[in-house]
């Protein structure tokens, strides 16, 4: 029962990480790259589409973006979400191809972005502690139906503790090499 319970806590932890990596993913450093327009989605025939089910995304070149759009009815479409997105882009159109020029951080930008990855990080953070608290509050659930002794809990809570500290010394080493990526000019 105990490994089962650090096995799920283990598990959860290592996708609250991955999600972390994929929402610090979508916070641009100034270099082109298709994966910063994941968050966006179209409207197709009445339903939601993310973008890139509708198109083909490439980076042309450090700062430019080429969508080719797979119906060309769409197009005018996704320059309008992409507009609309809290991205800040400005695409331009031409024909069948949309090119999203990104144009180059300011050092007061670079600090906002560092923020929003910083906040991130700490959300990261709270969602390890509260699968900490869970599995804690299992064991304690567990002892209390005398299902396991108070040295079996404190043992399996120290292990729980260690698996936190990894996964936040994770996160950690996450948000240095994205403020480094930040900050690079």
């Amino acid at each position: 029962m105990i490994n089962e319970i650090k096995s799920d806590a283990k598990t959860r932890m290592k996708k609250s990480v991955d999600a972390l990596a994929n929402q610090l993913a979508k916070i641009r450093t100034g270099r082109a790259h298709p994966s910063l327009l994941d968050s966006i989605v179209v409207p197709y025939y009445g339903a939601d589409t993310p973008l890139n089910q509708l198109a083909n995304i490439v980076a042309e070149d450090a700062r430019t973006l080429a969508i080719t759009v797979f119906d060309k009815e769409l197009t005018k479409a996704v320059d309008k979400a992409i507009m609309m997105s809290d991205l800040g882009l400005n695409p331009m159109s031409a024909g069948t191809v949309i090119r999203v020029p990104l144009p180059p951080l300011t050092e007061e930008r670079r600090k906002d972005f560092i923020k929003v990855v910083r906040g991130e990080v700490e959300g990261g953070r709270v969602a390890i502690r509260n699968i900490r608290r869970d599995a804690n509050s299992d064991f304690k659930s567990l002892l209390k139906d005398k299902e396991i002794s108070e040295d079996e809990q404190h043992q399996a809570e120290d292990e729980i503790q260690k698996l936190t500290n990894l996964f936040i010394k994770e996160m950690d080493e996450q948000l240095a090499a994205k403020e480094k990526e930040l900050m690079e000019f």
